[in-house]
């Protein structure tokens, strides 16, 4: 094949993880409450790959000539955006990366000595509410704002204007670099520049950057040595710590993401590509929000955006379209959710069925002989 094509819909879970429970999850199902509580919620595109099939109560929907379907189980262990991609990739992990509450006071001090500045915060903490209690105090005094979540992140948030977007992203690669000197297994450093004058009219900007570990060896550099062009859209990059990623095109949105597959795709150069895209507005705009409304609405946006893309899957292309991870709008708190996925495909030419997350890459390595 010289195409293969990924669309990983960040958090778009469908429910049914065997070991949910152990991590509070028990219920939790994104599409399937999607599906049960938005009136008339519809996604005929994806409903013609399989997507239906793979979801109790549905009704039975005609699917495309060469469309195969399945449930992929992650056996990694970790619900987060860095393992879900790892294992998609070939690269499973046996132990789950580090979590705080809060960070420790020696690893703090050291990172205030190598930046130049104290922090406020340091706690456990949704984004948007924290700017909001701290971003006038980090105004006054200049001091970025530390958080993590459930998640195993190191999260520094900062005004793009008056501390300085370049600022904060030399802050979280020194914290990333702190991080890794001392065998701290943080799966990401994550910069969260913010604008607005005071804390009603605080909001988040697009120029997020995430620092991640090094994945070691994955699919993309095992298809790389063989001389397949591997092309990381969106966070791809950050999140494999551009490992393995030929060329990188970051976006600010999923309308940017699908602009940029569709550009990228009809591109006709001479070797073999591997377009591996991350579509992230749905976990970060609205499940970690809790919003099932703007979830459903972008779900919407992408099957409409799939409906005049599938057209350009040609014989001998590849289409996979998948998962990381669940963030069940309607589940308590704000974290990601245990989940299975869907595995939905377009020009499979091998028998599929229900497996791990791992077997996207040997699909996708196997497509390129």
């Amino acid at each position: 094949m010289k195409r293969v094509l990924m669309v990983v819909l960040d958090s778009v879970g469908c429910g049914n993880a065997p070991d949910a429970a152990e991590y509070g999850d028990e219920g939790a199902d994104t599409l399937g409450h999607l599906f049960e509580r938005i009136p008339d919620f519809e996604l005929p595109n994806l409903a013609s790959l399989g997507l239906y099939d793979l979801l109790p109560g549905r009704p039975e929907v005609k699917k495309l000539d060469g469309a195969k379907y399945a449930r992929l189980t992650e056996i990694s262990a970790g619900k987060d955006t860095t393992t879900g991609h790892w294992e998609l990739l070939g690269r499973p992990l046996d132990e789950a990366f580090a979590t705080f509450e809060s960070f420790p006071d020696d690893l703090v001090d050291e990172l205030s000595r190598r930046a130049g500045t104290g922090f406020l915060g340091n706690l456990a903490a949704s984004g948007t509410e924290i700017i909001q209690r701290l971003g006038e105090e980090h105004m006054a005094t200049g001091k970025p704002i530390l958080y993590t979540s459930a998640d195993s992140v190191l999260q520094l948030a900062a005004h793009e204007e008056t501390f300085g977007l370049e600022r904060l992203w030399e802050l979280c690669g020194t914290a990333r670099a702190l991080l890794d000197e001392r065998g701290i297994r943080i799966g990401r450093v994550i910069a969260r520049p913010f604008v607005g004058n005071s804390k009603d009219d605080f909001q988040r900007t697009t120029n997020r950057h995430d620092y991640s570990l090094e994945p070691g060896e994955t699919a993309l550099n095992r298809l790389q040595a063989r001389g397949v062009k591997t092309i990381g859209i969106g966070k791809i990059s950050d999140i494999f710590a551009a490992s393995g990623i030929s060329e990188s095109h970051p976006t600010k949105s999923n309308d940017d993401g699908m602009r940029t597959i569709e550009r990228l795709w009809m591109q006709q150069p001479d070797e073999p590509r591997f377009l591996l895209a991350n579509l992230v507005d749905f976990d970060s705009l609205y499940g970690h929000r809790r919003d099932p409304d703007g979830y459903a609405r972008r779900l919407r946006e992408f099957d409409h955006w799939l409906g005049s893309f599938l057209p350009k899957i040609q014989p001998g292309d590849l289409m996979l379209i998948t998962a990381d991870h669940g963030n069940d709008p309607y589940h308590h708190g704000t974290d990601h959710t245990r989940e299975q996925v869907p595995f939905l495909t377009l020009g499979l030419d091998q028998p599929l069925n229900d497996g791990v997350f791992s077997d996207a890459s040997r699909i996708v390595e196997t497509a390129f002989g």
